[in-house]
């Protein structure tokens, strides 16, 4: 940026010489003036005017004389005064050219020199320093306090910068513990570990706001997870018992009805289907709450005999119509499986459709294995329903919390299906209603000899 460079200062103007021409002529014509008066004044009187005459010239002389230094001493005083002011004017010009170069110059480059990192010592002796003391004081205050200012901003945009790391790693750490360690944490403590064991075996955040409450969190599931799994396997031993309860009674129905007549079977036939209906919910809570079935088979079961004992499972046992021409037969390890599992199906075909309509059951021979198909004739299920009805068979829903009571029989199904490789899908029925899909793979069959019994599995 140009700045306006110092005015030459005025040199002092010369005090103007007096000419003594003007006094001489007053003292010249002041005497000749006494001279007429005395050349004219009477004999007698000429004494007198002379003396007059003398004193009278003597005071203009006097009077010239004072006034001649009079006006010399006034005009070197308008001359010293003139030359002052010219001065003070070449300073006020040259003070001025200074002010604008360091207001344009000088601290802008003061200012870019701290904020590089220098010292204010440095960045002053890098400039040149004002010739007036005043402004010099004023550059070095300007220089302090904007390097104080710096220092204070590089203070704040450290503190800043530290924050900001600390909350990038404080959000990172939080969602490694909402996506990693959580899931694992509880994964772990529901395969029986304890907190203690959990805890040394997991990377927890190092941050303390984050590690300390989620110690916390850690101990509590595990204290809840140990009171479920107590809870659960207190259940599953009652539901034992009466799983037992139940074979008996249906034991003892069966010799009833060999013994009785013809009279009190219907009734026993009754309480024979009852009986059986309470097996299945008790043999339902008993997989939900990790238990095994009721019964166990030691060899093949033939396909319509698993059908049948799954039909007489279900309270709308006369409602449902079974198509089964196959001779296959489900191996001993799986005929329980396969025998819930249908009556899962079925007992759900039946409830979901009009009392006065039947549900059909049809067994195919395929080359992956057997395919059952069970058709209702209900309303057509939206797709948010069969949606819940797939998750719920595809053996995902682990969480008994999450569980409908309404849906427990397919949360079983899907626990089934995975335990046994069954493939179970929804479709739309040909009747109108809901059909449901049952693949039994290869390695559950066993191929039907004469030598197989055909012996029912419960009616």
């Amino acid at each position: 940026m140009s700045v306006p460079a110092p005015l030459s200062q005025h040199r002092p103007a010369k005090a103007p010489r007096t000419s003594p021409t003007t006094p001489l002529v007053v003292l010249v014509v002041s005497a000749a003036a006494g001279g007429v008066a005395v050349a004219l004044a009477p004999s007698g009187a000429r004494t007198w005017a002379l003396t007059v005459a003398a004193v009278a010239w003597v005071c203009v002389a006097a009077a010239a004389i004072v006034s001649h230094r009079l006006v010399q001493r006034a005009r070197r005083t308008v001359a010293a005064q003139t030359s002052e002011t010219g001065r003070l004017k070449a300073q006020s010009v040259q003070l001025s050219a200074e002010t604008a170069h360091l207001v344009n110059v000088t601290l802008p480059a003061v200012v870019k020199r701290l904020r590089d990192g220098t010292s204010a010592a440095d960045a002053l002796g890098s400039v040149p320093p004002p010739s007036d003391p005043q402004l010099g004081r004023v550059v070095h205050i300007f220089a302090a306090a904007v390097e104080e200012g710096v220092q204070h901003a590089a203070a704040l945009d450290g503190g800043r910068r530290q924050a900001l790391y600390e909350l990038n790693e404080a959000a990172a750490a939080l969602e490694r513990l909402a996506q990693e360690t959580l899931p694992a944490v509880v994964a772990r403590l529901r395969e029986g570990q304890s907190a203690d064991t959990v805890l040394a075996e997991l990377d927890l955040p190092r941050l303390p706001m984050v590690r300390t409450p989620t110690e916390s969190f850690v101990r509590e599931l595990a204290h809840s997870e140990r009171r479920a799994a107590a809870a659960q396997v207190a259940s599953a031993r009652a539901l034992s018992r009466v799983q037992a309860k139940s074979v008996s009674m249906l034991a003892d129905l069966r010799d009833m009805q060999e013994r009785y007549g013809e009279e009190v079977f219907g009734d026993l036939l009754k309480l024979d289907h009852s009986t059986s209906q309470l097996g299945l919910m008790t043999d339902r809570l008993a997989l939900l709450m990790g238990g095994r079935s009721s019964r166990a088979w030691n060899k093949p079961i033939v396909m319509e005999s698993i059908l049948r004992g799954a039909v007489g499972r279900i309270a709308a046992y006369q409602r449902v119509r079974l198509h089964c021409s196959t001779t296959a037969g489900i191996s001993g390890f799986a005929a329980e499986g396969v025998m819930h599992l249908l009556a899962e199906l079925m007992d759900n075909a039946a409830n979901f459709s009009p009392p006065i309509d039947e549900v059909h059951v049809y067994v195919e021979d395929r080359s992956a294995g057997l395919v059952v198909t069970i058709e209702d004739s209900g309303l057509k299920m939206a797709d948010a329903a069969m949606r819940r009805a797939e998750e719920a068979v595809s053996g995902h829903i682990t969480d008994l919390a999450s569980l409908q009571g309404t849906r427990l029989g397919l949360a079983v199904v899907g626990r089934l299906a995975v335990k046994y490789g069954i493939s179970v899908n929804y479709r739309p029925s040909s009747r109108g209603g809901t059909g449901v899909v049952v693949l039994l793979p290869q390695q559950l069959l066993a191929q039907q000899r004469e030598s197989v019994s055909r012996e029912a599995a419960g009616r």
